[in-house]
């Protein structure tokens, strides 16, 4: 049977990477990084190891007592974490940190990959486990949008692709043609939140891949805890980029949506 590897972080995504990994046929063997991964995901893959997230080495040999040859990265690892004193990264993270041009997430997340790559542990697209969560293109909710809100997400989309590029984040909060937030260290969330209270009401958020996306690891993903932060801020529109970008829990995400009469749209350029 072939196995993979399943280095996982926060929220759903592990565990619905881990399903379908074993749909196909893949016994799964999860590294869950540890203070962030869902205490549930045990009950989802076939062995699971508890690893602090800062050790990088322990991670990469939990993996290959297994023998791991492929592995897939999935769920939010916040970088705001290499600035808290209770992660106490081991010497291999360490060494991986001072070899860093910069700490910008391509830097590091590109610096992990070539880390298992070392160790013969290639890393697989995110989305080869996750095809039925992509965003699809089109309006996914019933209320529509207005003139000015398509204006504010072909506004935002450049900003957001600009963000992207120079990898300070993938999502801008946008209200009447001006910037109200741009994400960086805080996330989408505390952006959003940050934003929506700016705007005050009615703003139009826009989430994008980076252009030099590399789809191993750092795929958008939105979900429910979007959506109540959006909610929280009255915010309006929520526009993620089709096809390249991930929803969690679609079905329950377009219904409170509706609910709460926000828009969620899946945007091409």
């Amino acid at each position: 049977m072939k196995t993979l590897g399943l280095i996982a972080g926060m929220g759903e995504l592990p565990k619905l990477v881990a399903e379908e990994a074993k749909s196909k046929g893949y016994r799964v063997v999860a590294v869950a990084l540890e203070p962030l991964a869902d205490k549930g995901l045990a009950s989802h893959v076939d062995e699971i190891r508890h690893v602090n997230v800062g050790k990088l080495g322990e991670i990469i040999d939990s993996l290959k007592k297994n023998n791991v040859k492929k592995a897939v990265m999935a769920g939010k690892v916040p970088k705001s974490l290499l600035y808290k004193s209770k992660i106490v990264p081991d010497f291999r993270a360490i060494k991986l940190l001072f070899s860093l041009k910069d700490k910008s997430d391509d830097s590091i997340l590109l610096a992990i990959a070539k880390e298992l790559e070392k160790d013969g542990i290639t890393l697989l697209n995110t989305t080869d486990f996750s095809s039925g969560l992509v965003t699809p293109e089109g309006l996914l909710t019933e209320e529509r949008l207005s003139e000015n809100e398509w204006r504010d997400i072909a506004f935002g989309w450049k900003i957001a692709k600009e963000i992207g590029r120079l990898d300070i984040g993938q999502t801008v909060i946008i209200k009447d043609q001006a910037v109200m937030a741009i994400e960086a260290i805080e996330g989408t969330d505390e952006a959003i939140l940050r934003g929506g209270k700016l705007a005050r009401e009615g703003a139009v958020v826009v989430k994008v891949s980076k252009p030099q996306q590399d789809m191993r690891f750092d795929v958008p993903v939105v979900g429910m805890t979007t959506l109540k932060s959006m909610i929280e801020v009255n915010a309006r529109v929520l526009a993620v980029e089709a096809g390249k970008s991930i929803l969690l829990k679609r079905e329950k995400m377009i219904k409170e949506a509706d609910e709460a009469g926000i828009s969620i749209v899946g945007y091409e350029e």
